[in-house]
């Protein structure tokens, strides 16, 4: 009786989770089995292949190996990723620890000013940076004011250019995630650190970073996730200039028409995501078994 009972209660509850299970099946799970079978595929736009689908197994990631573009893109990814992560990351703790403790008029006003940048949408952010570092930019204005001639900033160093542009679309996401968490860290371990006489970057570093630790750790994960698949900001602000993994697969799939390869060259994408994400989790349980 107990066990029909318990088997019923089980069932009532999962019932509940059906529909979700559903919709995770429909929109994500499915979708990613037809890339990853795609990928082994002669799947184009047109010519024969548009209408003669083949399994061609290993082909496209054979291409892949000996193709020079490929490796560029990695390397062009990579950097792009750790510069905006560390950017991102470095930038919003700063600014949320400058504004830990200042007035609720001070955060207000400085709060809003920060969050504009990344509540644009994308494409409007892009727009609104590409204005900014134009030959006849804000920033070459300002420079000219100091007496430094006009740069070309997107056509002279345009990994550069993006890099910060996405580091500042991404800022504000940082910044509010150190500041809930700066707000709870204890403010009599502070205290104390003041009173042994630790200076204030003493108390950054061995009192407020060890304690929020957790934190820039999943902050870090949420950015390199969400930078891993950057498109729109790259692309409005250089075409095909600086062309990082979304971009190569993109002009692979729809403008070569070649979307066997493109979503072959897209598995790298997700294989560079799940690697970060099992370091993470391992990084995340390493820490958990030596805190008890």
């Amino acid at each position: 009786m107990h066990t029909k009972k318990g088997m019923k209660t089980f069932f009532s509850k999962i019932t509940f989770l059906i529909p979700a299970v559903l919709l995770m099946m429909v929109f994500f799970i499915w979708p990613i089995i037809l890339t990853i079978y795609y990928s082994f595929t002669n799947l184009a736009l047109t010519g024969a292949a548009a209408t003669n689908l083949e399994f061609v197994g290993l082909d496209n990631y054979r291409r892949m190996l000996s193709d020079s573009s490929v490796k560029i893109s990695i390397i062009t990814t990579l950097i792009f990723l750790i510069g905006s992560v560390v950017g991102q990351t470095l930038l919003g703790f700063v600014i949320a620890l400058l504004m830990k403790g200042k007035n609720k008029i001070f955060r207000r006003i400085v709060g809003p000013i920060i969050l504009a940048g990344w509540v644009m949408p994308e494409m409007v952010a892009a727009i609104c940076a590409y204005t900014f570092f134009t030959d006849k930019g804000t920033l070459n204005a300002i420079l000219a004011v100091v007496g430094i001639g006009k740069i070309t900033w997107l056509f002279s160093h345009p990994l550069m250019t993006v890099i910060l542009a996405n580091i500042w679309h991404g800022t504000a996401f940082s910044m509010m995630v150190y500041q809930s968490a700066l707000d709870n860290v204890p403010g009599d371990i502070e205290e104390s650190s003041k009173m042994d006489g630790a200076g204030k970057l003493q108390n950054v570093f061995y009192i407020v970073i060890p304690v929020i630790k957790e934190t820039i750790m999943t902050n870090t994960m949420l950015i390199t996730l969400s930078t891993l698949g950057t498109f729109g900001m790259v692309y409005a602000m250089t075409g095909t200039t600086v062309q990082t993994l979304p971009i190569f697969m993109y002009l692979r799939a729809f403008k070569n028409y070649e979307l066997g390869y493109g979503t072959a060259i897209s598995m790298i994408i997700l294989v560079i995501g799940i690697v970060f994400g099992i370091l993470y989790v391992l990084v995340q349980g390493k820490k958990t078994e030596g805190t008890r």
